[in-house]
């Protein structure tokens, strides 16, 4: 069987819902507490693709176990992680995307960071949400003060 997974090849309406920035939030109270919505907001009916990471508080770094985290973010994240979801989304026109990241203290399984990209294709939302989610975490300024296991603190992100 061929089909033709070129965008282009995709009716109007797609393209109209598609190229947008549906949110890009740093958030104190837990992600889980909007995913739901999120994710309704981001798959419309046009969607044939969904594609979620998450970024889940673990209990190891660097050999040494994580009790818990605390993560700080400078006052210009919130502008900071808006500018990067937009210039991912002008990269990926036929992409919808949203994500959000965590601060305050995590427990080992919460969800620090999510991304969500839906796309009519799954190469584009697969591409958008990996690019998406290796540019936050390289440009906006966001700490981990990681509790270890055995004892003491550990920074992580301060360059």
């Amino acid at each position: 069987m061929s089909t033709n997974h070129d965008p282009a090849f995709d009716p109007a309406y797609v393209h109209e819902q598609t190229g947008k920035v549906i949110g890009a939030v740093m958030m104190t109270e837990p992600i889980e507490s909007v995913m739901s919505q999120a994710r309704a907001e981001v798959a419309t009916d046009a969607m044939g693709a969904v594609v979620t990471f998450d970024g889940v508080v673990r209990d190891h770094d660097g050999g040494q176990g994580v009790a818990k985290l605390i993560y700080s973010a400078h006052p210009s994240a919130q502008l900071e992680i808006e500018a990067v979801t937009a210039r991912i989304s002008a990269a990926h026109p036929h992409v919808r995307l949203w994500c959000a990241h965590r601060t305050g203290t995590l427990s080992i399984g919460d969800l620090a960071f999510v991304v969500i990209a839906a796309s009519a294709h799954r190469r584009e939302a697969f591409e958008a949400a990996s690019q998406l989610a290796d540019a936050v975490k390289a440009e906006v300024p966001i700490w981990k003060e990681q509790e270890l296991s055995a004892g003491g603190t550990q920074w992580v992100g301060l360059e």
